[in-house]
């Protein structure tokens, strides 16, 4: 029923020769059943307790790492593949971390009793390699037929917080509709503020998820505004409800318009075959705060209209703030941040018509390309009746920047400091007034070096 990689099936047999039983469990399962290729497989071993002698015999196969003894993981890594073995367990909480669990190891555990730790139907599914077999405690399989998401126990499934987010990303992940049930269990978790325990990066790698694996993040987000959970995201949050004029948004809200931007990014990378992870990400929360600035200057004119002048600039702060939440990396969080500040700026240069040295200095503030996409996103995520006009701006940039190769790098300057040292200058705080000039001249004037230079040679007596 599941076609296994070869080495797996070998790793499985000599499993078998120790006395352990084998079953492969958990999104692998899923994901084959879906129709959804999988790299990485999960395998529950039972009526074995002894960690070393699985250690000994997985290492033939390659170098086997151990994740926590206590929780009696073993991750081999091999032919491109990752697999990941457990001991059969049970957990309980015993605090607020997502550390703080008893974790018991049990090789005499029915498939069925140790399923019980796990989150979803869907996640419980089994596979017996030998006897060719499905195993099915939960009706996981019916469940992925009526495309609904279910929780396993009560009991539980409450015990881990970051099932909420869980529930978020596979609902958006799958299209599937959360149980009416399990939705109840996690806006109880929620409206109980156990999320707050929750560490950064565990509910930053979920957004990952979210973001890299669904078509429509939408779904996601709209589960998350459901939940209650936008409470914890304030920048957010506020995007509910903040008007837009209707000539521009016939959409609706600020937050309507941003979800539909974050399922035309997905769209988009898809569409462009975008494969670098870091990048995809970096897009996407570009998108995702690119209107944070507009709670904070939307008025109402006279007239009727609706604006918010500045939004742009005034988005920093709460992008900042909102993802300081996720991560504490300052390059991921300032590249950010130049899109949100410019993503008005291809639409701007487009209508004035503006000259080469315009683009020049744009690229030493973001990479354009990346600009593009995120502007191409914003045009089209909305309900206008004129979405043609969206691609000719971001179209009109790029071949702007592509003339000049600096569609994804700032324009280098000519002339620099061991120029200057040639020209028998010694450094000095005068560097930098002089190296400024110097670059001016090569983006307003457009000389080469050579020009640049003579002139610096005139104005300073070199």
């Amino acid at each position: 029923m599941i076609n296994l990689p070869v080495v797996l099936q070998t790793i499985l047999k000599d499993l078998q020769t120790i006395g352990a039983k084998p079953v492969v469990v958990g999104g692998c399962v899923r994901d084959t059943l879906l129709g959804i290729e999988c790299k990485d497989y999960d395998i529950e071993i039972f009526l074995v307790d002894s960690l070393e002698l699985i250690e000994k015999t997985l290492s033939k196969h390659g170098s086997v790492k151990l994740v926590g003894k206590s929780f009696g993981v073993l991750i081999l890594s091999v032919d491109g593949y990752d697999f990941d073995f457990a001991l059969a367990r049970t957990e309980k909480k015993i605090g607020n971390s997502h550390q703080d669990f008893e974790v018991t190891t049990n090789g005499n555990l029915s498939f069925e009793e140790a399923s019980l730790r796990r989150d979803f139907t869907i996640n419980a599914i089994g596979y017996d390699y030998f006897e060719d077999k499905l195993l099915d405690p939960h009706n996981g399989i019916n469940d992925l037929k009526n495309k609904t998401l279910k929780h396993i126990k009560d009991e539980t499934f409450v015990e881990d917080s970051l099932r909420v987010y869980r529930a978020i990303q596979f609902s958006a992940r799958f299209g599937f509709l959360l149980d009416n049930k399990t939705f109840e269990l996690c806006k109880k978790i929620v409206d109980s503020d156990e999320l707050k325990y929750l560490a950064n990066e565990r509910v930053y790698e979920e957004f990952k998820k979210l973001f890299l694996k669904s078509q429509k993040p939408s779904i996601g987000f709209e589960l998350m505004k459901n939940l209650g959970v936008l409470k914890y995201f304030p920048e957010l949050e506020v995007l509910v409800a903040c008007e837009q004029d209707e000539e521009y948004h016939p959409e609706g809200d600020v937050w309507i318009h941003t979800l539909m931007t974050i399922d035309e990014l997905s769209r988009i990378v898809k569409e462009q075959n975008i494969e670098d992870e870091y990048r995809i990400l970096y897009l996407f929360y570009g998108i995702l705060c690119h209107d944070l600035g507009k709670p904070f200057c939307t008025e109402k004119t006279d007239e009727g209209r609706v604006t918010s002048h500045k939004h742009e600039a005034l988005g920093i702060e709460p992008t900042i703030s909102f993802l300081s939440r996720l991560t504490n990396e300052k390059k991921f969080i300032d590249i950010v941040c130049t899109l949100v500040k410019n993503h008005l700026a291809p639409f701007q240069l487009y209508l004035a018509e503006s000259s080469l040295k315009a683009v020049k200095r744009l690229s030493l503030k973001v990479n354009i390309e990346d600009l593009c996409i995120v502007c191409l996103a914003d045009c089209l995520g909305r309900d206008i009746k004129d979405k043609e006009k969206c691609p000719k701006a971001t179209s009109w940039l790029l071949e702007k920047a592509k003339e000049l190769n600096i569609q994804n790098e700032a324009l280098k300057p000519f002339v620099q400091g061991r120029d200057l040292i040639a020209l028998g200058l010694k450094p000095s705080k005068e560097f930098k007034e002089i190296l400024d000039f110097a670059f001016d001249l090569q983006i307003d004037e457009n000389m080469d070096k050579e020009n640049i230079l003579l002139s610096l040679r005139d104005k300073y007596n070199l």
